[in-house]
């Protein structure tokens, strides 16, 4: 993962405010890349195991083929509805699918922290339902970019 942010260092999440962030927050938007390069972005949920975010996708949706095709991809996980409350990552680099497709519940050791974290986030229980529609995509970022923009006025 890329450690230096160049541009927008001031604003810039640390990385125990980025971990925060990406814990707690519940929607991200997740950008691919069409069979003929155009780009497609969609909303989903994920989970953040401190290291990769974590993607429970549908198997037969325009996002999991693309994927499929091309593992290129591009989140945006954002919050704030004044200037000086934005906040948000981007995190970029190579979808990797993990487990079974689709996921119907096999043992799989690699799935337990996301698939505990994601039950608990999203359906208050400690145990995930496999639907046997949904699969596991896993994003451990080459890149990252953050910004805090409460933190301009901080400075100020």
């Amino acid at each position: 993962m890329s450690a230096t942010q160049r541009r927008g260092r001031k604003i810039m999440m640390t990385p125990g405010e980025l971990d925060d962030f990406l814990t707690a927050q519940r929607t991200c938007r997740v950008a691919t890349v069409s069979a003929d390069g155009a780009p497609h972005v969609s909303a989903l949920w994920f989970a953040w195991d401190g290291v990769s975010l974590w993607l429970y996708s549908v198997v037969r949706s325009k996002r999991w083929t693309q994927l499929r095709r091309d593992p290129r991809i591009a989140i945006v996980v954002d919050t704030g509805e004044e200037y000086d409350q934005l906040r948000g990552a981007e995190l970029s680099g190579r979808a990797e699918f993990v487990g079974e497709v689709p996921r119907v519940g096999d043992l799989h050791a690699e799935l337990d922290v996301p698939e505990t974290l994601f039950a608990r986030k999203y359906f208050g229980l400690e145990e995930l339902p496999h639907d046997g529609r949904h699969a596991w995509v896993r994003l451990t970022p080459e890149k990252v970019v953050s910004w805090d923009f409460r933190k301009l006025g901080a400075a100020g």
